[in-house]
């Protein structure tokens, strides 16, 4: 995070959206952010709901990294969804590590910020804390040999994303956020992608009028100043503490454009960037991107 706080909203939190790769980096995910007027981007480098581990072309990694470099655009990379590092099934588990890493790798090939990562479930009815504990040993064993390889100030991050409490969560809401980190040692590279939704699905307060804000204070208190890295600017569908991972479009769900209005004018979310996962926000027009934006000029005008 900065020392001085940034004066240009662009830059304090660039806002963009999840976008399709398509015809490629530059010709297919870069092109469509631009057209949409995303200041910033998330993508998928292989199959989301695969184990393939794509190579990647090199000249168009290099084309990807220099557009962004160019335009000053910061982008990040979301893992497949089948990643669950606190699965009991040892072949999950395994594909899981080799895939994080993975894309790690790709996201230094191509100039992406963070790769973000669910933080997992250990997926057993039976209520055994047992079955939880080696989970988390799991968690351990598996992230904290790659987060030891990330020994460069430049290289990417890993982003954790806690998730809406469904399924034998390791990491829901704001609370499980201390003892996934100190799992990990509270590693510098462990950063944290805040999904609104998921938080709220969790039951953290964010349609409440100063909701948000204690969530950033309360996220800095236990990770520390600059752990959070990335939003994902989501409503919810469903209301609070419901645990059900259901994305709404901004200002038409259960969280409210209050709560956004609140993220955005938070000291602790200078520099943080905003990306859409809402319905139909990979198409160039979609509302969801001018309304944050006029939300973050009304926060921060």
């Amino acid at each position: 995070m900065p020392a001085t706080p940034h004066t240009d909203p662009a830059v304090r939190n660039p806002i963009g959206s999840h976008v399709p790769v398509g015809k490629g980096l530059v010709a297919g995910a870069l092109t469509t952010a631009l057209e949409m007027g995303a200041e910033t981007l998330q993508i998928f480098v292989g199959n989301p709901r695969g184990w393939a581990l794509s190579a990647g072309k090199p000249a168009d990694d290099a084309a990807f990294s220099k557009a962004l470099t160019e335009r000053g655009m910061r982008a990040f990379i979301h893992s497949p969804y089948l990643v669950n590092l606190g699965s009991p099934t040892a072949a999950t588990y395994e594909k899981s590590v080799q895939t994080v890493a993975h894309n790690l790798l790709r996201a230094a090939q191509t100039g992406c910020e963070g790769v973000v990562v669910h933080t997992g479930s250990f997926v057993d009815a039976s209520g055994d804390p047992g079955l939880f504990e080696a989970a988390v040993r799991q968690v351990r064993e598996g992230l904290l040999p790659i987060l030891e390889t990330l020994d460069d100030e430049s290289a990417p991050w890993l982003l954790l994303e806690p998730t809406a409490g469904q399924g034998r969560s390791l990491c829901a809401g704001v609370e499980d956020l201390h003892d996934y980190l100190a799992a990990l040692d509270f590693h510098p590279k462990a950063g944290i992608c805040l999904d609104t939704c998921h938080v709220f699905a969790a039951g953290e307060p964010l349609d409440e009028p100063g909701g948000a804000t204690a969530a950033v204070y309360r996220i800095a208190e236990i990770g520390g100043p600059g752990r959070l890295r990335l939003i994902h600017a989501n409503d919810s569908m469903d209301v609070r503490g419901a645990f059900k991972d259901r994305h709404q479009n901004i200002g038409q769900g259960h969280i409210g454009e209050g709560a956004f209005e609140e993220l955005f004018a938070h000291p602790g979310t200078d520099g943080v960037p905003f990306v859409l996962e809402t319905p139909g926000s990979r198409e160039v027009g979609h509302p969801d991107l001018p309304l944050l934006k006029e939300l973050r000029a009304r926060a921060q005008g």
